[in-house]
């Protein structure tokens, strides 16, 4: 793998990026992802369902991949090879986003009707499934079966985001926003898992000590460092506590967020999970002073001098 410091983490150059795409709504977030990989120089390809196709052409895919997209398993226009085995061969991470209902159901029982499923059985590398779909065929118990069999089986699944559907309703079921797939796939990609097993404490940001209820001392610290040092021990196998402070770095939802505001806020909170921890990483930028007396109400202008004991 590749460490960029100019794109906060490692790149995914020359890696080989598979994308299975399923009917569902959400299947034009993919096209997103495919640029975004593409940008970071990942080689990418891409197999539809017959019902991914009614709701974004293969055409965008091609012309965002410069690669052919899989579509039928016995399509004749091809070179002399069996495609889902080249493929398996192929890819570094198989990603299947949107997963629907009916292809989670496949993949669980081994049904391998159609390229996608075929490819999936074939398949050498991490596989990550995102399930995409209704709220109510979300929690159905049979939908939940299911994708707990695709995790006893090695795969990743991606917990859904929940709010507003696409058919009015609202609840879990929505896919992920590309960043965050983006950010599974460098979790399955990065080989080394020497800290599976582990609890690692990350702290970052910075903090803000209140003068009164509008107005407090802080400083620029954006959190980033902190936020890329807690990916890197997540990708690296570990279960990862971020404590951070105000900041607006994307954290991918594989971290357990912690947010605090003070300097005694982190403190404390770090202070609650420290000795179950085997790593506590200090890359906060943590207020050198708080203001001696906090006032409950704004505190006026003054024409005089206005002085804060720290």
């Amino acid at each position: 793998m590749i460490f960029n410091k100019d794109f906060g983490g490692f790149m995914l150059e020359n890696k080989n990026i598979l994308l299975g795409v399923t009917g569902g709504i959400a299947a034009y977030k993919i096209a997103t992802l495919a640029s975004m990989l593409k940008k970071q120089k990942a080689n990418v390809k891409v197999i539809m369902t017959e019902n991914a196709t009614q709701f974004i052409t293969p055409m965008t895919f091609e012309t965002l991949t410069a690669n052919k997209v899989y579509t039928d398993t016995f399509d004749r226009n091809f070179e002399f090879k069996v495609d889902h085995v080249e493929l398996g061969k192929w890819a570094d991470v198989f990603l299947i986003a949107p997963a629907s209902a009916d292809v989670i159901g496949k993949l669980a029982n081994g049904i391998a009707d159609d390229m996608l499923t075929t490819t999936a059985l074939a398949m050498r590398c991490p596989i990550v499934v995102s399930p995409a779909m209704n709220t109510t065929m979300y929690e159905n118990k049979i939908v939940k079966h299911n994708m707990m069999k695709l995790r006893t089986y090695g795969m990743e699944v991606i917990l859904p985001a929940s709010g507003h559907l696409a058919c009015g309703d609202t609840g879990a079921g929505k896919m992920p926003e590309p960043e965050v797939l983006l950010e599974y796939i460098k979790k399955a990609l990065y080989s080394e898992k020497d800290l599976a097993g582990k609890k690692v404490c990350v702290s970052a940001g910075p903090t803000r000590e209140a003068i009164d209820p509008v107005r407090y001392i802080s400083n620029n610290s954006t959190g980033k460092m902190g936020v890329e040092v807690a990916k890197m021990a997540a990708y690296r196998g570990a279960k990862v506590t971020l404590v951070i402070g105000p900041s607006d770095e994307f954290v991918p939802d594989f971290i357990n967020i912690v947010d605090i505001k003070s300097a005694e806020d982190m403190y404390d909170e770090i202070m609650k999970i420290s000795d179950s921890q085997d790593i506590i990483i200090k890359a906060a930028a943590v207020a050198d002073y708080t203001p001696a007396k906090y006032s409950n109400e704004k505190i006026k202008k003054k024409d005089n001098e206005l002085s804060i004991e720290l």
